[in-house]
């Protein structure tokens, strides 16, 4: 695993090999990078990595500056890891060993970026499930984005706030915007409902 970019670029991290992930390619997290790089300035971003494996995009986001960042992952060797690598770096990661589903029920912090990575295996529904929550708890932050890693199988274009997609060998990544005007636009039709009452 290699951090692309940042104050650690090229540097190496090496996780143990009996670890239950299937980590973002270099190549498909270098092109992921570079869409996000058009949208954002890393620095100072509140990132959520979601199903964080073995910290891979947490490292990426932290190397360009981003801060804080929340690493969940349901694995306890996962979150070992990802404490460890932290503290050698001096990355400002919190990693949370939960299950990610009951996370985002409790979850009452909003996010620049969310981005999640998911067993490929999971069915549509599930997969569909993590935006709902998302948007429901309102854990996106006005122009925000959730990106969500999936292979050619699972289809979110249908999804609320979907943007657009992009295809990187067998990996497809998925974002999802939360413009301000739409938040503006939830709460003047907020308003008008609590005149008329």
């Amino acid at each position: 695993m290699r951090i692309i970019s940042g104050k650690y670029k090229g540097r190496r991290i090496n996780p143990p090999k009996n670890l239950p992930v299937r980590p973002t390619t270099d190549m498909s997290k270098e092109a992921l990078f570079n869409v996000l790089n058009n949208h954002f300035s890393f620095e100072g971003l509140k990132v959520l990595d979601l199903f964080a494996g073995t910290g891979n995009i947490s490292y990426e986001f932290a190397s360009r500056g981003s801060s804080p960042i929340t690493s969940v992952d349901g694995d306890f060797g996962c979150v070992k890891f990802i404490k460890q690598t932290a503290a050698e770096y001096d990355f400002n990661i919190a990693a949370t060993k939960s299950d990610v589903f009951k996370f985002l029920e409790k979850n009452n912090a909003t996010f620049d970026i969310i981005f999640a990575d998911p067993p490929y295996a999971l069915d549509q529904a599930t997969f569909e499930r993590i935006v709902v929550l998302v948007f429901e708890k309102n854990s996106l932050n006005q122009d925000g984005m959730m990106v969500i890693e999936h292979s050619k199988y699972t289809k979110l274009d249908h999804m609320i706030h979907f943007s657009f997609k992009k295809t990187y060998g067998g990996s497809i990544f998925s974002f999802f915007e939360l413009p301000a005007s739409d938040n503006e636009e939830d709460e003047d039709l907020f308003d008008e409902d609590s005149e008329e009452e």
